[in-house]
């Protein structure tokens, strides 16, 4: 097999505040596999927040890629990512994924199967996706709110975690009024102490929101589980749940986990945790970082698996150089194509500041 690696720019339509940054690109790496005149994509996004910057991610698969050019073919690669034999163990875990998600694209197009196929699914998966509304004044949420509304989108996940936490439940009831029929997520992204989101979390489940994502500062599960022990809504877990052994330690102590490929190192990882969680009333959101098509994908095959999916990463560019898995009108989806099922978009051109 054959690899080739390319950084991109990924450009926001407009910056995305949360209570932590402020986000208005981010740097994707592309990794390729060929193999018998067939190619497999995979796309790894650099984050600050998960310590995983583009030069890292760029030696993590050039001290892999020896490894992957004497292995036969993907089947046998993804035998040996998904055992945690040498050099995979080794990758992170945002490299980890986008390495299994090049090696299935590239299975399933030997295969003439999508990756959902491949994955035990033998049905098309389409599902609701939440769209993100930053910390914005509530007048300009409320325009995104009703244009996400009139679009399609169905639920709307409302950034929070403001110096005022009033200014937080004024975006919402404003989102709330210019989208009635919307189902609404909240997440303060650790914003908040947990005495803070005992006081908090009522007023918000007043004004219709459904579900929170990590309230309080990450670090500490038992602080997590003692606000979702009292929560009014159901309290769903991100920035403590960032692997398996996460996921395991708060089963049945927090009502969700929120699994992001880059996180938890690929959709291996999050069947894996699914089949540990079963029974244990903590259910999963499938969430993604800011990335193109290509780099959400891989949990799109996966939508059906999950209560809350929350896939817009794609939807936030400004420019999105593939295509295929749908969300503008609220409902991500698999192609009906081998693979992962994206295709280049075909506006797609070099971005300025583009490498090799």
């Amino acid at each position: 097999m054959r690899l080739d690696v390319r950084t991109v720019r990924l450009r926001l339509a407009e910056p995305l505040r949360i209570s932590r940054s402020v986000t208005v690109e981010r740097d994707a790496v592309r990794l390729t596999v060929g193999h018998d005149g067939l190619t497999g994509h995979g796309e790894a996004v650099a984050s600050g927040y998960l310590r995983l910057p583009a030069a890292l991610i760029r030696r993590e698969l050039g001290e892999l890629r020896p490894t992957l050019e004497r292995l036969p073919d993907p089947d046998q690669a993804l035998a040996e990512l998904r055992s945690g034999t040498a050099p995979f163990k080794e990758l992170s875990a945002g490299v980890l994924a986008a390495v299994e998600a090049a090696l299935l694209d590239l299975a399933g197009k030997r295969a003439g199967e999508p990756v959902h196929r491949l994955l035990g699914r033998p049905a098309p998966v389409a599902a609701a996706t939440a769209r993100t509304i930053g910390i914005e004044p509530p007048a300009r949420a409320a325009g995104q709110a009703a244009r996400l509304a009139a679009a399609g989108f169905t639920v709307l996940k409302v950034k929070a975690g403001s110096v005022d936490p009033a200014d937080d439940l004024a975006r919402v009831h404003a989102v709330r009024e210019a989208a009635p029929g919307a189902r609404l997520l909240l997440d303060p992204n650790g914003a908040w102490t947990g005495e803070l989101a005992h006081r908090l979390l009522p007023a918000f489940a007043a004004a219709g929101v459904e579900a929170v994502e990590q309230p309080i500062a990450p670090g500490d599960p038992d602080a997590l589980a003692a606000v979702a022990e009292r929560s009014p809504i159901p309290v769903i877990a991100d920035e403590d749940a960032v692997g398996y052994e996460d996921a395991c330690r708060l089963a049945g102590r927090v009502h969700g986990v929120n699994l992001k490929l880059a996180k938890c190192g690929g959709v291996h990882q999050v069947l894996r945790i699914r089949a540990a969680l079963r029974g244990s009333g903590t259910e999963l959101m499938l969430g993604c970082l800011v990335a193109s098509s290509l780099g959400i994908a891989p949990a799109v095959h996966l939508a059906d698996r999950a209560r809350w999916i929350d896939l817009d990463g794609h939807l936030l560019l400004a420019h999105d150089p593939w295509q295929g898995i749908g969300g503008a009108d609220g409902t991500v989806r698999t192609p009906d194509r081998a693979g992962l099922g994206v295709l280049p978009a075909p506006a797609a051109r070099p971005l300025p500041g583009e490498a090799r």
